[in-house]
């Protein structure tokens, strides 16, 4: 069952598996997002729900429901 944004995803993990199970990790951001890496650093600019750091691996995601602030992105870790 589809529990919309009020389903407990807090860790990386768990938005990263979440997007993955309702087919959205491919998807494009209504807008891009600006952030640091939450592993390395590096400047990103995230255009998809799940996306990957160009220089250390760590995957990031953000649910649809969330995906207008880069401060709900969560990061699964290098190699996720």
């Amino acid at each position: 069952m589809h529990d919309g944004c009020a389903g407990n995803v807090t860790s990386g993990q768990d938005v990263v598996n979440k997007l993955r199970a309702m087919g959205f990790e491919g998807g494009m951001l209504p807008d891009p997002l600006e952030l640091p890496c939450h592993h390395c650093g590096e400047k990103l600019t995230m255009i998809t729900y799940e996306y990957h750091c160009p220089r250390c691996g760590a995957v990031h995601g953000v649910t649809p429901c969330h995906a207008f602030d880069a401060q709900y992105v969560r990061c699964a870790g290098p190699g996720y």
